[in-house]
């Protein structure tokens, strides 16, 4: 990784010489802080002073996909934070009345009261999945907060009535996990088995990454949390019009499926082997207005691309602010 990351220029020789003796495993004792609905656990690296970064994760993934990224863009002078999505590690709801809702907006919204809470008025944010999805929200819905965008799999804002349309049979079929959380049986199946359906998720969805035990379990234990299981549940089932989002949403949602155009800077990602459901670059080259570029990550990458390629990750961030 070290390495690597000196060649891009995003680490002088001496700091990356310590890396290769100390390479990341973790991120060591995390931040907790309220915001919003939510007590936010957070990883907080680099320096205070720095351009704010935020790094969001997806399902079934957790602040460990970026355990090799923040590192790399905390010695480039970044402030990075990495937080755990409602439903996942330390992050907690505040009451036990708070719905545990998983649409699109409520999540994004998370990202803004974290935003305040922290005193972070405009960051660059980055995101693999639901991470991505957000990340494009918050700078369709809230430009003035978003400096620059990093998305994987690029422009990911749906709709309940978007979601209304049946796809072709090899493309349903990706999406069989949706169809099984629908039913109770599904809810009840990854209650009891979170960690193996995970772990199944990540070999179909990073065919080429071989991943080991260690690194699995670092991760899963994220999905320990209380409220992990009803918030995934709760995401799949209203994303098909499944289960009924909260009404102080509403707005938000109808904005969101107009399906808007995001003028920020933004580089989008796109690993050369992701084996999840994912749209074609083409499709959402023109859902960027500014100064906009796509990438293909070559060498086996699969859908967790900035745990699989962390340096063309990180260069996408500092590339992508930069300017």
């Amino acid at each position: 990784m070290a390495v690597a990351a000196t060649q891009l220029g995003l680490i002088a020789p001496a700091a990356a010489q310590q890396a290769i003796e100390a390479p990341a495993t973790s991120f060591g004792p995390l931040n907790q802080i309220d915001a919003g609905v939510l007590s936010v656990g957070y990883a907080d690296i680099g320096p205070a002073s720095g351009p704010p970064v935020i790094l969001l994760h997806g399902w079934p993934y957790d602040i460990h996909t970026y355990v090799d990224v923040a590192p790399l863009l905390a010695l480039k002078g970044y402030r990075v934070i990495v937080t755990y999505l409602r439903g996942y590690g330390t992050t907690r709801f505040l009451s036990s009345e708070t719905v545990r809702n998983g649409q699109q907006s409520a999540i994004a919204l998370d990202i803004i009261a974290l935003m305040d809470a922290l005193k972070i008025e405009k960051a660059t944010i980055g995101g693999c999945d639901w991470g991505a999805r957000t990340a494009c929200i918050i700078a369709a819905l809230w430009p003035e907060r978003c400096k620059a965008v990093v998305s994987v799999s690029g422009y990911l804002i749906g709709s309940q009535q978007a979601n209304k349309m049946p796809l072709p049979p090899k493309a349903e079929l990706q999406w069989w996990y949706q169809y099984y959380f629908a039913t109770e049986r599904g809810r009840a199946g990854y209650e009891a088995n979170r960690q193996d359906f995970a772990k199944l998720i990540w070999q179909i969805a990073s065919p080429k990454w071989d991943f080991d035990d260690a690194t699995f379990n670092r991760s899963a234990a994220s999905f320990d949390n209380s409220d992990h299981v009803g918030i995934v549940i709760h995401n799949y089932r209203w994303r098909l019009g499944l289960a009924e989002g909260e009404p102080k949403y509403d707005d938000l949602e109808k904005r969101l499926a107009e399906l808007p155009v995001i003028i920020v800077p933004t580089i989008t990602l796109e690993g050369d082997a992701n084996g999840a459901p994912h749209p074609n670059p083409s499709a959402y080259a023109k859902k960027f207005s500014g100064r906009y570029e796509h990438r293909t990550i070559d060498g086996g990458i699969g859908h967790n691309l900035p745990q699989e390629a962390p340096q063309a990750f990180a260069k996408a961030v500092v590339e992508a602010g930069d300017h």
